[in-house]
């Protein structure tokens, strides 16, 4: 499988870890809601913010991207949290708007956000 590439800098500041809790709810005519599990597993959305140091590696980062995992593909890649090593993707295949950190694009960032299935 394939792996975020090394030269990819994650920044934590920012980051977090959220997810949907796939809970059913019944409204009862008296007394608290009834709830119960309605999925067994469930989606973890990671927003966080990637660094490249180069003009080079925002330029190998776009051929991983397109070529590699073409978009869509899941990823390994490593819970700077827990240490669990997991597949993930792009939430919607999106990798966000390329934005210059330092001038002529020398340094650049990008806000995605990973998921994956807890």
């Amino acid at each position: 499988m394939a792996a975020l590439p090394t030269y990819v800098r994650l920044l934590l500041d920012g980051a977090g870890e959220e997810f949907d809790p796939g809970v059913v709810t019944s409204e009862m005519e008296r007394g608290l809601a009834k709830m119960r599990v309605g999925q067994s597993r469930v989606v973890v959305d990671v927003p966080a913010t990637i660094l490249f140091e180069t003009t080079a590696d925002t330029i190998s980062f776009e051929t991983w991207y397109f070529d590699v995992i073409k978009r869509v593909g899941l990823f390994d890649w490593r819970n700077p949290r827990t240490g669990q090593l997991l597949s993930v993707r792009f939430r919607g295949g999106d990798i966000g708007k390329l934005v210059p950190v330092t001038g002529g694009y020398a340094m650049a960032k990008r806000d995605v956000t990973l998921q994956y299935l807890r």
